[in-house]
């Protein structure tokens, strides 16, 4: 199976709006780095960590099914920073949310993580997927003219 559906390049030109499943509040993983890079560059961050109500001065929601329906509405993309082994569940979550919704419209594994029935569920749903790729490297190589 490839790593991706769609363009990581075209992803991150497009969308703006991405919920950060696993966002931390350790400034010192990059679960705490990248999304806070992406938000300096412009994207709105809406974090998603049950363990605590806010990362990086942002209201995080304990799941994906809490982020309040009129926010959910807005997402674009659902980034994840969750072992590989959990992404099913994950996109268990992103399917229920798309059937609600009618987005995200990508659904991202960040560098490390990939897994097959995770994107047999995103495909069953019609939802893009990205998988093993970095949002923050994806962004500087479009911001240095190397894509």
């Amino acid at each position: 199976m490839p790593k991706f559906t769609v363009s990581p390049t075209e992803v991150m030109r497009r969308y703006k709006v991405i919920a950060v499943v696993g966002a931390s509040k350790n400034p010192d993983k990059e679960a705490f780095t990248v999304p806070a890079y992406l938000q300096q560059h412009g994207y709105t961050i809406i974090p998603v960590n049950p363990t605590t109500s806010t990362v990086n001065g942002l209201k995080s929601y304990p799941s994906l099914a809490d982020i309040p329906a009129e926010l959910a509405r807005k997402v674009d993309m659902i980034e994840v920073f969750r072992p590989s082994e959990e992404l099913p569940e994950v996109a268990r979550q992103v399917a229920k949310m798309k059937e609600k919704t009618g987005r995200p419209f990508v659904f991202w594994g960040q560098l490390g993580l990939e897994n097959d029935d995770a994107k047999r569920i995103l495909g069953e749903a019609k939802v893009d997927y990205v998988m093993d790729k970095c949002m923050r490297v994806e962004h500087q190589m479009i911001g240095a003219g190397t894509l």
